[in-house]
């Protein structure tokens, strides 16, 4: 829990980002301005990090570290060390689910995202073999038969963290929910109830749903499928291009769409 000091510093800090004045001249009065000034300059780049703080929960600390703090420069009481043997770990992008000193395992680190937890390259495409084969190296290591002999306190860590690592993976290894997630990381919302107003598209999708409910053998089921999906490609990479160029309007747009095409192949698999 941060001290009324730190809850300060945070609050005011939302404050001055929040109404878009400048942050160095906002916390010029405020404990650890120091070391803030002289590292924060670009208050778009303080933008997105206080909207990535506020959409993961993260700690003042974590907030810090977003804005090109070296560990070296923030108070010793933020930095990140191990409840057990007091390691500090090595760096601010280490997955610290558990001590690599004393094997202990750690309370969830908020200010790490599941690329991270992972090892694997912050980018929408990415091979499944390291995806997967880290997701089992991490669920071996939280096994409760692990842990069964550890503290009480332990025991709940290890529970919290192998529940993250079971959602990080399932966010990262399906395409749709990657995107919703790398848009998120970025401080973008997407309205996943909204629905698409192009009557192109909408033609499209009930033509599709006509030739699912006539259609009578596998093989013509397939077909139909093979069509949709190379679609649903066509939209993934539309995305992965608009995220690259930072055009997020599109890159929503192209969720919207690659939504829509993924039901569609539900409901020709459902008919298979």
């Amino acid at each position: 829990m941060m001290s009324q000091s730190r809850e300060k510093v945070w609050s005011q800090g939302i404050a001055a980002l929040r109404w878009r004045k400048s942050l160095q001249s906002h916390l010029s009065s405020l404990k650890h301005s120091s070391k803030i000034t002289s590292t924060i300059t670009n208050s778009t780049t303080a933008t997105k990090c206080y909207r990535l703080c506020i959409n993961r929960r993260a700690p003042l600390s974590f907030y810090y570290l977003q804005c090109n703090y070296s560990s070296k420069s923030l108070p010793d009481d933020l930095k990140c060390r191990c409840w057990n043997c007091n390691q500090s770990k090595s760096t601010s992008l280490d997955p610290f689910l558990s001590c690599p000193s004393c094997k202990a395992v750690q309370p969830i680190d908020t200010s790490i995202d599941y690329f991270v937890i992972f090892g694997i390259e912050k980018k929408y495409a990415i091979k499944d073999g390291n995806l997967d084969g880290k997701y089992k190296d991490w669920q071996k290591k939280l096994h409760p038969d692990l842990v069964h002999t550890k503290s009480q306190k332990e025991r709940g860590y290890a529970a919290e963290q192998s529940a993250l690592v079971i959602e990080a993976h399932r966010t990262l290894s399906h395409p749709i929910s990657r995107a919703l997630y790398m848009l998120q990381l970025e401080g973008i919302d997407v309205d996943e109830e909204e629905t698409l107003s192009d009557p192109e598209l909408i033609t499209e999708i009930m033509e599709i749903r006509e030739a699912v409910e006539e259609a009578k053998e596998s093989n013509v089921l397939n077909e139909i499928k093979s069509k949709i999906q190379s679609k649903l490609e066509n939209w993934t990479n539309s995305f992965a291009k608009a995220l690259n160029n930072r055009n997020f309007e599109d890159a929503k747009n192209s969720i919207r769409r690659m939504k829509y095409y993924e039901k569609a192949i539900q409901e020709v698999v459902k008919k298979l």
